[in-house]
């Protein structure tokens, strides 16, 4: 079957500059007066959840909000660092909207959809009129205007940013909305409470199931639409930059329940990662990608040097790899060309410190121009945290930084408005496919998930709502309807065979051993034997897994074991599908690196005429292999080249 987006009709008579604006007036509205009568559930509470449940609750839904934190305020938004992209050109350095929109096309290699793409460069003006209205402390400079800063994948500085905490800032700012409106009893939040299950009656998602993480009750949750906002699946690889608890299993669940999975071997690793030190680490942690606007990345030009203290090994003797072959980006290259140019000088036997998987990124330039004090008000909070985990001081020894899983730019496949393909069902942020095609550029992220949150889905939720209802197609769901018992049923189904199994194995060892397949097999470089070998061994992990875990304590109480085996099953299940749809993808694009598809100089090499669309997954039973759905691509305002950043 072949997919089709609902963009709105883009040609001569009507561009795409105009597209959303269009769309926006054609929809239906609901009166203000009568949005009280409906009622939405939001999953997750990071910017696309908070802002989304904060705006909705605002305009008179009545908001169920769920997050498995003890506090919105937990979520991993707030890891985000080095800033959010918008096209304000206050820098006068040549910016736009439709620069950044080709700027993310390109960025993404060519696997985005157009429509999307212009809109949320048209959307990123509005999101920082929105963040300064709300108070939250954006960079100045010293005459009081907002301080923009550059990021890999463009050539002008674009990013806003509140030093190192841009993502705690405007999660801060997102978040006294949505207090505001748990305040006002608009927004009913339920903490420490983790969605297992997507309820559908009719076709159409009408609640969730819930359990409770501190009592361990499940629960059903109904409401008019459903909104998935629970970020991304980077951590099947066991070792990522994301928080331990960040997990794929809402979208997961809804997979299992008919949504379809768009490109799900489209990870992003990062290239400005602290190296992994040991067998025992169970978490990776990110140095912001801002720091690349000032530190140098380099590698010694000879192996032998490479146990050597990096401050006594002379200029002639380093090789500044990125600024030699990217001059016109050099150390901004995007995402994808710095890690797979750090993988390949480790390869060569050129890479740092004890495990020789590390390069150098130096700040003795930056700090010799402009003085320490300036790189401390930039970088500060970043290097006490790089101090404080490796004990170097990166002020006197350059920093050692190595590629790490990061972002996900696969994700539930939704339509311009953002739907999923069950109606009512509306997926946001990291959760969805749709806007960085293979590759996220840096601080697109943020501005990805508060334009879903704030400016999309307040007007495609209400169109949905407005049709739905004079098609009579939302009838009052009762507790005890037959769909809602049996999913309940389902879920405490799934529960006790996790707690039943009775072997000897913790749902960590299960989940490292996953997270070592993935990384070899369906890591960085990728191939045809490789993947396949994946796909043997992983089902026979599976296996394994429902014969051997071992999950202490009780269902009905916190147990957090239990809450790991149910993540671990379904990134269990996500891993084949990875390996399936980049198996299936034999090109090269973005953080999608199949060794047999690359040009001479070794960059991503893409095959348009066979690979330029969506893949969509549609789950078929836990015994059949999945059906592939394609939504062709089409670009009629970038034009398909070969990526060069030289």
């Amino acid at each position: 079957m072949e997919l089709k987006s609902n963009a709105p009709l883009i040609d001569a008579q009507h561009p795409i500059a105009t597209a959303w604006e269009r769309h926006r007036f054609n929809m239906k509205l609901v009166n203000p007066a009568n949005k009280r009568k409906y009622s939405v559930i939001v999953v997750g509470t990071g910017l696309a959840g908070a802002s989304a449940a904060a705006t909705l609750a605002e305009l008179g839904y009545n908001i169920k909000a769920f997050c498995f934190q003890d506090s919105p305020r937990r979520a991993h938004s707030i890891a985000a660092q080095g800033g959010i992209n918008a096209a304000k050109d206050y820098p006068g350095d040549g910016d736009s909207v439709f620069r950044l929109f080709y700027d993310t096309v390109k960025g993404g290699d060519y696997r985005s959809r157009e429509a999307n793409v212009y809109r949320l460069a048209q959307l990123s003006l509005n999101i920082i009129d929105q963040a300064v209205g709300q108070g939250v402390p954006l960079a100045r400079e010293y005459g009081g205007l907002l301080s923009n800063r550059s990021f890999g994948g463009a050539q002008v500085s674009r990013t806003f940013y509140a030093r190192g905490q841009t993502g705690q800032q405007l999660l801060l700012g997102a978040y006294q909305a949505l207090a505001r409106q748990i305040e006002a009893n608009k927004v009913e939040m339920h903490v420490r409470t983790e969605m297992m299950d997507l309820i559908v009656i009719d076709g159409r998602a009408r609640g969730i199931v819930s359990r409770n993480l501190v009592t361990g009750a499940l629960e059903a949750h109904i409401a008019d639409a459903v909104v998935l906002a629970s970020g991304g699946y980077g951590n099947v690889y066991f070792l990522s930059t994301n928080a331990m608890a960040s997990n794929g299993s809402a979208a997961w669940r809804a997979y299992r329940r008919g949504a379809l999975f768009a490109n799900p071997c489209y990870t992003q690793i990062h290239p400005t990662c602290i190296p992994v030190h040991g067998e025992h680490q169970s978490k990776l942690t990110l140095m912001s990608e801002s720091l690349r606007n000032d530190g140098r990345v380099w590698v010694p030009k000879k192996a032998e040097d490479c146990g050597k203290n990096p401050n006594t090994i002379p200029e002639e003797d380093r090789d500044y790899y990125l600024e030699r072959k990217y001059p016109s980006f050099g150390n901004l290259v995007p995402r994808d060309v710095a890690s797979r140019n750090a993988k390949m000088v480790c390869d060569e036997g050129r890479g740092v410190g004890a495990t020789k998987l590390g390069v150098y990124l130096d700040f003795s330039d930056a700090i010799n121009r402009l003085g320490k004090h300036v790189v401390e008000e930039r970088y500060g909070n970043l290097f006490e945290m790089y101090e404080r985990i490796t004990d170097e001081d990166p002020y006197k020894t350059p920093m050692r930084i190595f590629p790490a899983v990061h972002y996900t730019m696969g994700g539930l496949w939704v339509d311009y408005n953002l739907q999923s393909n069950i109606p009512g069902l509306f997926v946001l942020g990291e959760a969805n496919f749709s806007d960085h095609g293979a590759n996220r550029l840096g601080a697109s992220a943020l501005m990805q998930g508060l334009a879903d949150g704030y400016f999309v889905i307040p007007y495609t939720l209400g169109h949905y709502l407005a049709t739905a209802t004079v098609d009579k197609a939302l009838p009052k769901i009762a507790e005890d309807h037959e769909a809602v018992v049996a999913t309940l049923d389902e879920v405490k189904a799934r529960v006790d065979q996790l707690m039943s199994i009775g072997g000897s194995r913790t749902p960590d060892s299960f989940h490292k051993e996953l997270g070592k397949i993935m990384w070899e097999h369906v890591g960085m470089g990728r191939t045809e034997a490789g993947l396949k070998t994946a796909l043997e061994l992983i089902p026979k992990l599976r296996a394994e897994f429902y014969k051997d875990l071992k999950v202490v304590g009780a269902a009905e109480s916190l147990n957090i074991t239990l809450e790991k085996a149910a993540r671990v099953a379904d990134f269990l299940e996500l891993a084949e599908l990875m390996a399936r749809d980049a198996l299936n993808r034999a090109e090269s694009c973005g953080g999608h690196f199949r060794e047999e598809s690359q040009t001479e100089e070794g960059e991503a090499k893409r095959d348009d005429e066979q690979f330029s669309y969506v893949a969509a997954w549609a789950f078929k039973g836990a015994d059949e292999a999945p059906e592939l759905h394609k939504e062709a691509l089409t670009f009629d305002h970038v034009k398909l080249t070969q990526r060069s950043y030289k």
